[in-house]
C-alpha cells in the first residue's frame, strides 16, 4: 500500500478545487500561494494519485423542474450477495435515483430520489421500486427544506504532512 504525503499546499489545492472546481491554474496557483506550473503538477499528482476524482457542475435540480426531493430507506427478503448485487444493478437503472448507499441498521438501502413533482415520484414509488424483486419495506423521508450543502469533506490546513494511505 503506497503513503502519499500531503502537505499544506497541496490540501489548500483540495480545499479550493472543492469550492470551485472551475477555477483557472493560474486562479488556483495565486489562492494556495504557489506559481502556476507547480500548481499544475500538484493538481496532476493529486489526480493520479486519486485525491481528485473528476469535476461535475452544480446544477440547481429546482431550475430543471425537479423541486421534489425525497430519501427513501428500503428493507430487502434476502441479503445474499447475489441480491443486494442484483438490487444495486436495479438501482443503476433509475435515473431519478441520484445516489445510493448500502446501510446497516433498520434499512439495507438509502436512496436519493428527484422528482418533478408528488405525482411522479408517486409513479416512481409505485411502478419501479414497490415492484422491485426483493423490496421487502420502503420508508419515504421527503426533505421539507435543505438547510446546509457543502459537497466534500472538511479539508483543513492543520492535517497538513499527515500521512495518507492511498
Amino acid at each position: 500500500m503506497k503513503h502519499v504525503k500531503l502537505d499544506r499546499i497541496d490540501l489548500r489545492i483540495l480545499r479550493e478545487l472543492q469550492k470551485d472546481g472551475r477555477m483557472t491554474n493560474v486562479d488556483l496557483a495565486e489562492r494556495v500561494g504557489i506559481s502556476a506550473p507547480p500548481c499544475l503538477r500538484r493538481v496532476r499528482a493529486l489526480e493520479e494519485a486519486g485525491f481528485i476524482k473528476g469535476y461535475h457542475a452544480d446544477i440547481a435540480s429546482d431550475k430543471l423542474g425537479f423541486g421534489i426531493v425525497v430519501f427513501v430507506k428500503i428493507s430487502l427478503n434476502n441479503h445474499s450477495e447475489n441480491d443486494l448485487m442484483n438490487f444495486s444493478k436495479l438501482v443503476e437503472k433509475w435515473s431519478q435515483v441520484r445516489e445510493c448507499y448500502m446501510m446497516t441498521g433498520d434499512a439495507d438501502y438509502m436512496i436519493k430520489v428527484v422528482a418533478e413533482d408528488w405525482d411522479s415520484f408517486q409513479r416512481f414509488l409505485v411502478r419501479d421500486l414497490t415492484g422491485a424483486p426483493n423490496v421487502a419495506q420502503i420508508k419515504s423521508m421527503p426533505i421539507v427544506q435543505r438547510t446546509k450543502y457543502e459537497p466534500g469533506v472538511p479539508v483543513e490546513d492543520s492535517k497538513a504532512a499527515a500521512s495518507i494511505k492511498e
